[in-house]
Parts: C-alpha cells; sequence; structure tokens
C-alpha cells in the first residue's frame, strides 16, 4: 500500500528543471570514458545490425517481420502517388500560386489570376501516370486496385470525405513495392508536365484538319500522285502528349511521319548520278486479310563526310516571352551547340534572334570560331512579343552575305510556334520564302515546348522552305535530328522528288494511300518541273504505303460499271499489279529526270512474316497511326497485334527507337482501356 502511495505521489509531481552545470558534467564523463575505452570497442554496427543487435525475444522477432511483411501496402500505395503528387506539387510551385491540398477550402482567384478551380484540373492530368505505372509493371488486379482508389482519391471533390483504401495481398503489396519505375525497358517513366502555356493564358495549339485518304476505284481513277515527305514533327509531338498520360487529338497524328521517323535499311544506290532506289514490297495487309499492302521504300545516296558541300547556316530563334520555359530555350540552346559541335570548321554560322525587334545576335562567323558561337547561344535571354517575319527577312540578308556557291545555305527557324509575323500577310511570307527558296536558300522549321505550338505554320513554312519540320522535345530528339541524321537534314542530293503510281485495274480494284494527305499532287503536277515537291536528303529513307484490293476480293466497296469495262492493256503488262514512276531533279538542275519500274507478283511475299523487318516495323508503324486516328480501317486491329509484329520486326535497334515505340503501343493501349 505504501509502494502504491508512493507512485501516486510521483505520478503527480512536477519534473524539476534539467541542472545546466549537471548536464554538462555528464556529458564531459561520457565523452571521457568512451576515449578511453579500447580501440574498436565502441565502434560497433548500429543497433539492428547483426553484429549489434539489439537484445529480443524469438516472438519478438517474429512479430516484428510479419509486421514489416503486412507494411508494405503503405510504401506501395505512396511509390503510386509520388508521381502525380510531387508533378502536382511542382506544377504550382513553377505556376507561383500556393500548393493547395488541403480539402475544403474555398475556391479562390491564385497570385497569378487563374482560378482555384483551373488548379484542381492538374491531378486529373497527371493521374494516368500512376495507373499506367500499375499497368506496365505486370500488377494484378488487386494491385491495380491500390492504384486506382489511392488515384480517385486525389481526384475525389475537396468538400468529398477521402475514402479508405483496399488491402491488397502481401504478395500484391511486394510487386507493387518493387514495380520498376520504366515503360518498357528503354525509357523512364517521365514525370507528367506541366502546362506550358502562360498564367492565365488557353492552350493556344494549332493544327491543321485533314481527312484520310479514301478508298478509290483503279478502274475510274488508277493513278495516284503526290510529293515525297521527310517530316517528322508529328512522331515526337504524340510522343510526348502519350507520355503526359493522354491520348493525341485526331489531328495531331500524321502517318506518314511516324512511319518517316524510323530510318530503314532499304537497298541504297552506289553512284550519286542515280541519287536513290526504290525497293517495292507486296504483303499480306494484318488489319484486313482481303486485301494487302504495296510498300514502297526509297533510300537516298549517302555522301562520304569529305565530300559534303560547306553549309551557311543561320540560326533563327524566337527569344520572345513565350519561350521563357525550361523546354523551349534553354533546350533550344543545348540543340544548336550539339549541332555547332557536329559542322566543319570552315562551315558558317550566323544567330538572328526576334522579340520585339529582330536582332542580330552574331554576324556570319566560321565554326572554327566555335567559342565565339557558342557564346552566343549562351547569352540569349527569353522576353518580349514575337515579331517573326522582321526575323525572317534579317536571317535570309544574312544568308545571302554569307552565301555559298554550290553549297548549302539554310535557315533554321526555332520557335514554340507563337509566331506573329507582325505587319506581313500569311501569303506575304509565303512569297518571300518561295523567292528566297528558288535563289538557293531553304528554310528548315524546329518546334519547341507545349501551350502555342502552331504546327500548322510549321509545316507551310517548312514546305514552302524545300525544308523539313521537326518537333524537338528532348535533348536526345536534339541529337536525333541535329546529329545522327545532320546530313539528311542539312544535305540535299535530290529535289522535287514526286511519286506516281498507276494501277492496274484488271488486277487492283480498288486503292488507298496510308497518309501523305497534305502531300497530294494532281496527275499534271507530275510531268510539271515547275510544281515544287519535297526534297531528300543523304542517307535518307522515305517510306509509302498502299492499301490494295485485288479484282476477286470480296472486300471490294465499288460495284463494276454496267457500261464500264478495264481499257485494253498491254498484253506484257498481264502480271504487273501497278506501275512506279518516280520524277526528281539533281541538285542545281531545272529539269526533272524519271525513274520507272513495273510491280508485279515477284515482289510479293506471303505470309507476312516473310517480309523483311523494316518491312514489317513500318506496316506496325502505320497501323499504329491509323489507330490513333481512330481509322476504322484498323478498328479491327488490337494493340496486342500492333505490338507482336513490330516486337518481332525491331532487328537491329541501336539507339533504342524502335524500343521506345514498343513502350509507346503498351502505353496507348493501357491509356485507351483506361479511358472507357
Amino acid at each position: 500500500m505504501a509502494e502504491r502511495d508512493d507512485l501516486d505521489r510521483l505520478r503527480g509531481a512536477t519534473a524539476p528543471e534539467p541542472d545546466p552545470q549537471a548536464r554538462r558534467q555528464a556529458l564531459a564523463a561520457a565523452l571521457a570514458a568512451y576515449d578511453a575505452a579500447p580501440a574498436g570497442e565502441n565502434r560497433r554496427a548500429a543497433q539492428g545490425s547483426p553484429a549489434g543487435r539489439r537484445l529480443t525475444s524469438r516472438a519478438a522477432q517474429l512479430w516484428r517481420m510479419t509486421m514489416h511483411r503486412k507494411l508494405t501496402a503503405a510504401p506501395a500505395i505512396a511509390g503510386l502517388l509520388a508521381l502525380p503528387v510531387a508533378g502536382y506539387v511542382a506544377w504550382q510551385l513553377a505556376e507561383g500560386g500556393p500548393v493547395a491540398l488541403d480539402r475544403g477550402a474555398p475556391p479562390a482567384e491564385t497570385a497569378g489570376g487563374r482560378p482555384a478551380e483551373r488548379q484542381r484540373e492538374a491531378p486529373a492530368k497527371l493521374a494516368p501516370a500512376a495507373r499506367e505505372t500499375a499497368e506496365v509493371a505486370g500488377a494484378t488486379e488487386a494491385e491495380r486496385a491500390v492504384a486506382d482508389r489511392a488515384v480517385d482519391t486525389l481526384l475525389a471533390p475537396r468538400d468529398a470525405a477521402p475514402a479508405a483504401a483496399p488491402q491488397a495481398s502481401g504478395r500484391a503489396q511486394s510487386r507493387l513495392l518493387r514495380a520498376p519505375g520504366t515503360v518498357g525497358a528503354s525509357r523512364p517513366v517521365p514525370p507528367p508536365a506541366p502546362s506550358d502555356a502562360v498564367a492565365g493564358q488557353e492552350n493556344r495549339e494549332r493544327f491543321a484538319g485533314f481527312a484520310d485518304n479514301p478508298v478509290r476505284s483503279a478502274l475510274e481513277d488508277p493513278v495516284s500522285t503526290f510529293s515525297i515527305d521527310v517530316d517528322t514533327a508529328s512522331y515526337a509531338f504524340v510522343r510526348r502528349v502519350l507520355n503526359q498520360g493522354v491520348m493525341p487529338e485526331r489531328d495531331h497524328v500524321r502517318v506518314e511521319e511516324m512511319i518517316n521517323y524510323f530510318s530503314y535499311d532499304w537497298p541504297g544506290p552506289a553512284s550519286p548520278d542515280t541519287p536513290f532506289n526504290a525497293t517495292v514490297t507486296v504483303t499480306p495487309n494484318p488489319w484486313n486479310a482481303d486485301t494487302r499492302l504495296m510498300h514502297v521504300g526509297i533510300k537516298g545516296y549517302d555522301i562520304a563526310p569529305a565530300d559534303k558541300p560547306a553549309a551557311n547556316l543561320v540560326f533563327l530563334i524566337d527569344t520572345s516571352g513565350s519561350m521563357n520555359a525550361t523546354d523551349k530555350l534553354p533546350l533550344l540552346k543545348a540543340a544548336f551547340r550539339l549541332m555547332v559541335e557536329r559542322l566543319a570548321p570552315s562551315d558558317t554560322v550566323s544567330i538572328v534572334t526576334y522579340a520585339g525587334n529582330a536582332g542580330t545576335v552574331l554576324e556570319p562567323t566560321p565554326v572554327a570560331d566555335k567559342a565565339r558561337i557558342l557564346d552566343a547561344l549562351d547569352r540569349l535571354e527569353a522576353g518580349g512579343r514575337t515579331a517573326g517575319a522582321a526575323g525572317i527577312r534579317e536571317a535570309y540578308r544574312l544568308a545571302r552575305q554569307s552565301f555559298v556557291e554550290s553549297g548549302v545555305n539554310r535557315v533554321m527557324l526555332a520557335t514554340d510556334g507563337d509566331f506573329n509575323i507582325g505587319a506581313a500577310s500569311d501569303a506575304e511570307l509565303e512569297r518571300l520564302i518561295e523567292a528566297e527558296r528558288e535563289a538557293g536558300v531553304y528554310l528548315s522549321v524546329f518546334g519547341f515546348g507545349r501551350g502555342n505550338l502552331n504546327d500548322s505554320l510549321m509545316q507551310t513554312l517548312a514546305q514552302n522552305g524545300n525544308g523539313t519540320a521537326a518537333y524537338i522535345d528532348t535533348l536526345a530528339e536534339a541529337e536525333k535530328v541535329l546529329v545522327e541524321e545532320a546530313s539528311a537534314t542539312l544535305f540535299p542530293i535530290a529535289g522535287d522528288v514526286k511519286i506516281q503510281v498507276e494501277f492496274n485495274p484488271a488486277r487492283i480494284a480498288e486503292y488507298r494511300l496510308i497518309g501523305y494527305e497534305s502531300r497530294a499532287l494532281s496527275r499534271a503536277d507530275f510531268n510539271d518541273d515547275r510544281v515544287d515537291a519535297g526534297d531528300i536528303g543523304a542517307g535518307h529513307t522515305v517510306t509509302a504505303i498502299y492499301e490494295i484490293t485485288p479484282a476477286d476480293s470480296a472486300a471490294r466497296l465499288y460495284d463494276d460499271l454496267r457500261y464500264g469495262a478495264p481499257a485494253d492493256a498491254d498484253p506484257a503488262a498481264g502480271d504487273e499489279l501497278a506501275f512506279l514512276r518516280l520524277r526528281y531533279k539533281l541538285p542545281g538542275e531545272d529539269v526533272s529526270r524519271l525513274i520507272e519500274r513495273p510491280v508485279s507478283e515477284a515482289d510479293a511475299v506471303a505470309p507476312l512474316a516473310a517480309a523483311s523487318d523494316d518491312v514489317r516495323f513500318s506496316i506496325a508503324v502505320a497501323a499504329f497511326g491509323q489507330k490513333l486516328r481512330g481509322s476504322d480501317r484498323t478498328a479491327g486491329l488490337g494493340y496486342d497485334r500492333i505490338l507482336e509484329i513490330a516486337s518481332a520486326a525491331r532487328g537491329s535497334d541501336p539507339y533504342g527507337y524502335r524500343a521506345e515505340f514498343l513502350s509507346l503501343v503498351r502505353l496507348a493501349s493501357a491509356l485507351e482501356r483506361g479511358g472507357r
């Protein structure tokens, strides 16, 4: 009883304040004892390690092991939420607004003037990344349920109570904890990127709309004519959109640019006198067993480094206020630094910027003085309004000032697409670019960033300037376009390249060109040397694919004409499916040359697996592009079948571009399932 009274008194007593002098004495004594101990005795492993484990009972150890297994759900869920939450917080901080994750806060205007409702849109854009992480990791239904419930909690209305996350099995929790942060085997899952639009502005990206090429009757309209296209902007933009966890819009996808993003090992010519070869392969069609595919691959002559002509380049750089984002001007400067490192010492570089008024940052300078060029790039800063037309005029003036006869003279426009041409009209600008093209100065366009991208104008400028249009979203893409493919980008080996295919209606009832909608030409344009068309650069590959319907196929859309019949054909053409013609001009020439060859059953392979890796891979890309555009033609072809074809045809992939494509197919499949 006395002991209980003593305990009660102690329980109610107030603890005395620690004596500072006693504390100092105790600390000094402890340090002295430590120093006096034999070497190594006080340097055992920390508590919990095998050498210095805390004394506990066997039962306590078993309990700790059991709890450790059960509690792995917490880091698993935290790992799934880390990506969208971290991206959301970073986006808020970059926008200068508060990180308002508390529930029940009333709607308010942020410091930047953006309504709070707009801030709450961010988690909805970030959520697919968490779900896709579990999907790609091969998660089970129980594992995905954990991810979905966690994401739903993040997306719940601010005035709603958070729902309890379901418990997953120990195996599910462990698998989620170990899930790699990669899509496929070669690309890390990127954090969802915030919008590049300036606070208070809506997304102002502009893409030209177009309808897919229709199926045509070979009897009524047997001739197909188009200009070649070597642009790749669409693929890079689609990749960025998918990596942000969003399916691309229909007009983002130009199938020919998806196909031609990749290099293919088509047989090339042996001499620059014949600048390219055409290889034709007829294969079964993986999305329609009743039709076939006619595949045309063109490979340009690759110039030896010693034979490359001198280059006179003008970097026309957008430094307006809209370029003030990490994936715009900073990335742009890093990209052009890579290119400068690749140029020959005798090449010339000039730099023009436009923001408010156009200004010459660097007069024509030989690459031998590389430090001066790189220093001029490093000093660029974003600010002001866009004045694109004045910049283009100044860039062309410098290009003419340092014009290289029999060399490459090119303006390289780099912009986010927010291209205010000032007092000049679009038509006036196009006429200026066409006139400079005729004088030998070409224009290429490189797009950067999101929010202001004017893809439609980029395509128009590049096509009128006999140049390429590319979209650069990463430094790796800059290296691909400006370093690995520098020869194809800079050094044309053939100009005004046109393709014409005449189908034999006795063998082919109908046909459809896949892509190239914006490159269509009339039949008469083929022989008119005044009509501009695309160029092929050194070592470039170009691919075109037709879907063709045999005359006896059940897939025919057009009935036979009552009063029409195939015209009498040359008996020697009885085995021909089609006749291919190519027109081109050698650099510096005004009169075109002609290459032609028949297409027959000798060019056919069956089954599809008998075709080369490059043919099959390009067919898989064509199918993927059509599927992203929502084409009814490929509605019955699943992403799994596209992935199967592309995986089997991956072949040599030194830079990992094809592996990345496989990851995009998986990602699109997951996003489409998640959107249902």
